[in-house]
């Protein structure tokens, strides 16, 4: 990755501020009455987790310092919140009436991240923790939710202004949730008044980590919204480490939607023993479904280590040095086709991108490497649509769904101080969501050069995603997840190697040795979202399993050995309100171990983020396809 997003970082989070800051949320008491017409003793039909409450509840009430300690961080009366507009399809006909009616007003209410319930606003906070936690928060300032809005006051609104207004506000780092909402008792036959309410994240966070017996640790602190304005920052420092160099420091800083432009700033900088980075960029995406111009420039300045092709007799990784500036810039054009219904927006977008990547090498690692000029072209077409639903990635926000279809045609050429030659990609992916049925996502891309007649560095891609509908007993929910994933290399240069490692393959396994050039991957996961909560971090049960193989040499199979596998459960832990969201604690087996290598064949690890994620259908920059 040329310009990875600052704040998508796997880190522990386990730090005392934010030991603290999580008590400015509450346990939420799930309870659902048994049927009016059973005639069976509560004792007998009460589930386990109403019994548990209710045991609590009358400990609270005793006069001792444990009743007042737990009548001060629970809350017994508050049921799960009932979600409106929780549609199966984001893009909705419920504002089909208002399209091209002119925006007379608009309302922003702005929500702290404690205490208040965007779907009830009558709702405050109730305790010390939650008043605390709010006094210690900049809310987001209503221009910078204003900025995010596709409908501006005294214009006609656009058709899919309201949803997509949503789904953005939505999706912002430090928004937890946002609903637009028009006003249908103001509402006349040529005008609309709006109401936007959204609901902030305690935007303030971090993590740290310390070894006594080695006295090594790390200091990472983050600010997703500062003062208020969007701003995200984070510094991370570690120190006490092994040679060659005792201490790595790292530093991002992004500004995004620089004057309602929807253009993000990112700075970069990171200074650790075998990878440095100093990075700036301006981008601006196909945000929405009807953004009709993205791009971005930016340049990179890289040392890091490559790893060398690994011999049966190694016992240790081999390396050899690298180190390269890169100036990268790219334009993309979105064209809609034409509608003759007036209050209908065709999804279809054809698009156009066109980039120029210039990189020069001070140090090499191998002869494969060399300076070089890249020009690419791109054609393509999507269909974007959004869905909502809750409990995939989240412990019961509104979270939206991609779905739709993307076809991309890339050629390009490559001008080298050494060769020169082609550059030729196709990719196709569809999704389909439906309530009863779930989500099913499908990806197939082959990328390669083309030299002399002969194909180099190609990589051919399949994925497949799919989760089930939510199954549901009480508060009791219950998700399966099925991830395949393959990836075959064709005439890679040694160099280039692939691993089973963690997101790669098998989840908390790591190999320095473990290479190859072909690999394939299937990953299943069970998630239990049970109805407990303490300090506002929900609580779910985590089984999966993972097989992976893996091959060297570019005519090899995969298939022809015993597969790596891992198996493990694990519990997982949400608060919504605070940046450092995910916590999950897991245990895994590992059956099969690579040789010359010394690894634990069960396993405790920590993970900060879900192992899987959507692929959305926005077009973006044509560019070499990842090969790791």
């Amino acid at each position: 990755m040329l310009y990875p997003h600052p704040f998508i970082r796997r880190l522990p989070y386990a730090c005392l501020l934010g030991m603290l800051l999580l008590l400015g949320s509450v346990c939420n008491a799930q309870v659902t009455p048994p049927p009016a017409d059973s005639t069976v003793t509560d004792t007998l039909r009460q589930r386990f987790d109403d019994r548990v409450m209710e045991n609590l509840k009358k400990m609270s009430e005793r006069k001792t310092i444990m009743g007042k300690l737990l009548k001060a961080v629970l809350v017994f009366d508050r049921v799960d919140e009932e979600v409106y507009g929780l549609d199966a399809e984001l893009i909705a006909r419920e504002y089909e009436k208002h399209t091209y009616k002119v925006v007379r007003r608009i309302d922003i209410m702005s929500l702290d991240a404690f205490g208040y319930s965007i779907h009830d606003t009558a709702r405050v906070p109730q305790n010390i923790f939650e008043k605390l936690g709010n006094s210690l928060h900049v809310k987001t300032g209503r221009g910078l939710i204003r900025n995010k809005l596709l409908f501006e006051k005294m214009e006609p609104l656009e058709p899919l202004a309201l949803v997509e207004s949503e789904r953005l506000l939505r999706q912002t780092d430090y928004l937890l949730d946002a609903r637009i909402i028009v006003n249908e008792e103001t509402t006349t036959q040529d005008s609309v008044d709006v109401f936007v309410i959204t609901k902030d994240i305690f935007s303030l966070g971090g993590s740290g980590s310390y070894t006594p017996s080695s006295g090594k640790g790390r200091v990472t602190l983050r600010e997703l919204n500062f003062l208020g304005q969007g701003h995200q920052v984070e510094g991370s420092y570690r120190f006490n480490l092994d040679a060659p160099r005792s201490w790595e420091a790292l530093g991002y800083y992004t500004i995004e939607n620089i004057g309602r432009t929807y253009i993000t700033a990112d700075l970069s900088y990171v200074n650790k023993n075998y990878y440095k980075e100093k990075s700036a960029i301006l981008s601006r995406d196909f945000f929405s479904t009807n953004t009709q111009y993205a791009g971005a420039v930016g340049a990179s300045w890289i040392e890091e280590r490559v790893m060398l092709p690994p011999t049966p007799e190694d016992t240790i990784p081999r390396y050899n040095n690298l180190a390269f500036n890169r100036q990268d810039a790219w334009l993309g054009r979105s064209f809609r086709f034409k509608s003759y219904n007036l209050g209908y927006e065709p999804r279809g977008r054809l698009i156009l991108g066109l980039r120029f990547i210039n990189t020069n090498y001070s140090i090499k690692a191998t002869e494969n490497f060399q300076d070089n000029t890249l020009v690419m072209a791109s054609v393509g077409y999507s269909v974007r649509k959004y869905y909502k639903d809750r409990y995939l990635f989240g412990f019961g926000r509104t979270e939206d769904i991609p779905a739709g279809s993307l076809l991309s045609l890339t050629s390009g050429f490559e001008h080298g101080d050494l060769r020169h030659r082609q550059y030729v990609g196709a990719a196709l992916s569809m999704a389909k969501y439906t309530p009863t049925f779930g989500y099913l996502y499908g990806k197939a891309s082959y990328d390669s050069f083309v030299r002399e007649g002969n194909w180099e560095q190609g990589v051919l891609q399949l994925e497949s995603l799919y989760f089930t509908k939510l199954s549901e007993w009480g508060n009791w929910k219950l998700r399966h997840f099925i991830w395949g994933r393959g990836t075959w290399g064709i005439n890679r240069n040694p160099e280039e190697l692939l691993s089973i490692n963690n997101e790669n393959g098998i989840r908390g396994f790591r190999s320095s040795l473990l290479r190859g050039s072909r690999r394939v991957a299937l990953n299943y996961e069970a998630n239990l979202y049970t109805p407990f909560s303490l300090f506002g971090f929900k609580l779910a049960t985590v089984f999966f399993a993972d097989v992976a193989w893996l091959s060297t040499g570019n005519k090899s199979i995969p298939f022809k050995d015993a597969p790596y596998r891992g198996y493990g459960v694990g519990l997982r832990f949400r608060n919504e309100f605070l940046s450092f969201s995910t916590i999950q604690f897991l245990i895994s087996y590992y059956p099969k171990l690579p040789p010359n290598e010394t690894i634990n064949e069960f396993k405790i690890f920590e993970a900060s983020r879900p192992y899987y994620d959507f692929r959305d259908f926005q077009f973006a920059r044509p560019g070499v396809a990842n090969f790791n």
